[in-house]
């Protein structure tokens, strides 16, 4: 994390690890028979190509599925991947609800997320984004973190400086990325790796 003051004016947040819980690394892992490591199987959703196609709004489902299926090289049918992956979104983590309840009273919350239609589309995450006042969601901007383009996207439309901006990610590369953009950024994996972040810099959470 960077300097503790002033206050932040805007609090943002990656979903998947930081507020909604993603499954889709051991699954992946097993799904590859093991030849992806966590580590490789946790970089295949930021770089690869059909990811990124699918998350920036450039290609429907079935031509994602297809397309993932070939490049891991895996003995599955497309539409038992696409059923698969949608099952690895579980939903709100414990707490992320009431967090944000608290937050939003005194800060301007947003949400940037690699995202797509059918994850989108759940009404339990709809639930949550509705606490937002912004949300930017890949697909729909058509720019990926951690791409500089999807923070400079981001600074714009909330017209802050980059400074006034705190970010909440579960993935070194999207923190980094952020605090490049001079964003203030935070590796926080669920709810209360929030809470304590925010309470180093001296924002009581009720």
């Amino acid at each position: 994390m960077t300097k503790r003051n002033p206050k932040p004016e805007c609090l943002l947040f990656d979903l998947g690890g930081v507020l909604v819980e993603w499954d889709g690394i051991e699954p992946l892992v097993a799904l590859t028979g093991g030849r992806l490591t966590p580590e490789q199987a946790r970089r295949f959703w930021l770089e690869s190509d059909w990811v990124r196609r699918f998350e920036m709004g450039r290609c429907n489902s079935s031509e994602f599925a297809t397309g993932a299926v070939r490049e891991l090289g895996v003995d599955l049918s497309p539409p038992a991947f696409l059923e698969a992956f949608r099952s690895w979104d579980k939903g709100p983590l414990p707490g992320s609800f009431e967090l944000l309840d608290a937050l939003r009273p005194h800060f301007t919350l947003a949400c940037l997320s690699n995202n797509n239609p059918l994850h989108w589309g759940e009404s339990r995450l709809q639930e949550l984004v509705a606490r937002f006042h912004r949300s930017y969601a890949s697909f729909e901007i058509g720019l990926m973190k951690p791409d500089p383009a999807a923070y400079e996207w981001v600074i714009a439309d909330l017209q802050l400086e980059p400074s006034a901006i705190l970010f909440f990610d579960d993935n070194p590369e999207c923190v980094n990325a952020a605090q490049a953009a001079g964003m203030r950024s935070c590796l926080a994996k669920g709810p209360a790796m929030v809470r304590q972040a925010l309470g180093e810099l001296g924002i009581e959470v009720g």
